[in-house]
């Protein structure tokens, strides 16, 4: 048996140039042929929403071509990271209180621009979004009678609304407790995100990314009731265990992540390419990390059997509340434009198409630059979690997803070693993390 495998790794490893050629050539046709497809299929669209598109799928493309030769690299096993140095002394305490305060700082600021328009709502503001639904959930369950809004929340899964089940128990509001939740979360998520990076980057790049991971627009989402900080942490607590060679941990991690959010089973693609890097046979640990997370999944499933009476209802009522399912992502870059041009100079354009628009494209703009300095397991991460995430058919919270994938705030900390492209991208994500926040408080439609 393992001389069969060492052969289909040998298939695989075949010298760098050709398999390139060949993985970049199959992958261009398979490209062009989904997106003439759609093209034919997909009557209406208006010219401003097609050129998005063919904008979209071309820059997708043009960061896969480049991202191929680092693939075939990776796999064969070629050295990568730089030197790294050793972590400042207490680095975690300070690192974990400075998250702590700079959350708490979010939640103050946005109380403070509240009352500065005008608004005396408090603490109760942060339930504007999809936060009400996780905490009702957290309350009382999912329901499998009564108010179609309420049977609707099943879509929303249930390892958020879970661990603020067990916060409760310590503090008896439930926004705060989902708010303490989302709090410590960050913070260890900041702290497991450093000893991550340290594995491969110096210090100065692996604080430089976690600063960007905090200015990124849309970052305030890791202070709101919602999944995000709790997703980011097991996100990056099963990364970290596999590159620490603790894969049963990576599972159970990448496990609870997919019961938290749906992309959590996008980890199987860097968990699979960190395999295969390692040449590693039919390990069990690794083969049961693999199953573990989409375990998780399956077990978000079982909740939908036990409530619903189908496995797959969520999925039902996605389609039929939220106009959701599985689509293309350049398919989302047309009719978000399209949007956008309709709803030009209005509130919606502002704090909904706008910010969608920019974080669709400009995350893909960032790691056409970046996809040749990444852990080429990070940079697959990355496009399939791009791919599934963005081709929701009616997508408003592109830059929340995205703010949650860690690998944005890796590519950024990766491009900006010269101090003036740091400066620049530091001013210009935390203008942009300024007025969106803004938008926010003023409940433009961010979601």
């Amino acid at each position: 048996m393992g001389a069969r495998l060492d052969k289909m790794f040998l298939l695989v490893y075949i010298n760098g140039m050709k398999a390139s050629k060949i993985i970049s050539a199959v992958g261009v046709v398979a490209l062009i042929g989904l997106f003439g497809y759609w093209w034919v299929a997909t009557p209406g669209v208006s010219a401003a929403g097609r050129v998005a598109a063919v904008f979209s799928a071309a820059l997708f493309g043009a960061v896969c071509l480049r991202f191929v030769p680092g693939w075939m690299a990776f796999w064969n096993g070629k050295a990568i990271g730089a030197a790294v140095d050793s972590e400042p002394d207490f680095m975690l305490p300070k690192l974990f209180c400075g998250l702590l305060a700079a959350d708490l700082g979010v939640v103050l600021l946005v109380a403070a621009l509240r009352g500065i328009f005008g608004y005396s709502d408090g603490l109760e503001f942060w339930t504007c979004t999809d936060s009400r639904h996780y905490l009702d959930i957290a309350r009382d369950w999912y329901l499998s009678e009564g108010e179609w809004d309420r049977l609707v929340q099943l879509v929303f899964l249930p390892g958020y609304p879970l661990a603020v089940r067990a916060a409760h128990g310590l503090i008896s509001d439930w926004l705060v407790a989902g708010m303490a939740v989302s709090a410590v979360c960050f913070a260890g998520a900041g702290c497991v995100f450093y000893r991550l990076l340290q594995l491969d980057v110096r210090h100065r790049t692996a604080a430089r990314t976690l600063k960007y991971l905090c200015l990124l627009p849309g970052a305030f989402f890791f202070a709101a009731p919602m999944s995000e900080s709790l997703f980011l942490l097991l996100c990056l607590g099963c990364l970290y265990a596999a590159r620490r060679d603790r894969w049963l941990t990576a599972g159970v991690l990448g496990g609870l992540a997919a019961f938290t959010r749906s992309l959590g089973l996008t980890l199987v693609v860097p968990l699979v390419f960190l395999w295969v890097r390692e040449r590693k046979r039919l390990s069990p640990s690794r083969l049961a990390a693999v199953f573990l997370v989409a375990a998780g999944f399956g077990a978000y499933c079982l909740v939908n059997d036990s409530v619903a009476g189908d496995p797959f209802q969520f999925m039902e009522y996605q389609r039929v509340h939220w106009s959701q399912q599985l689509g293309l992502f350049w398919n989302t870059a047309a009719y978000q434009t399209e949007w956008a041009v309709r709803s030009a100079g209005t509130a919606d354009f502002w704090g909904l198409w706008l910010p969608n628009l920019v974080y669709g494209f400009g995350t893909l703009g960032l790691m056409l630059f970046a996809v040749k300095r990444l852990r080429a397991d990070y940079a697959a991460w990355f496009l399939a979690y791009y791919f599934v995430a963005m081709g929701a058919t009616w997508l408003l919270s592109a830059p929340r997803y995205l703010v949650a994938m860690p690998v944005v705030s890796m590519a950024l900390g990766a491009v900006t070693e010269d101090r003036r492209a740091d400066a620049a991208a530091t001013v210009g994500c935390g203008c942009g993390a300024v007025f969106y926040l803004c938008a926010f408080v003023l409940r433009w439609q961010v979601w």
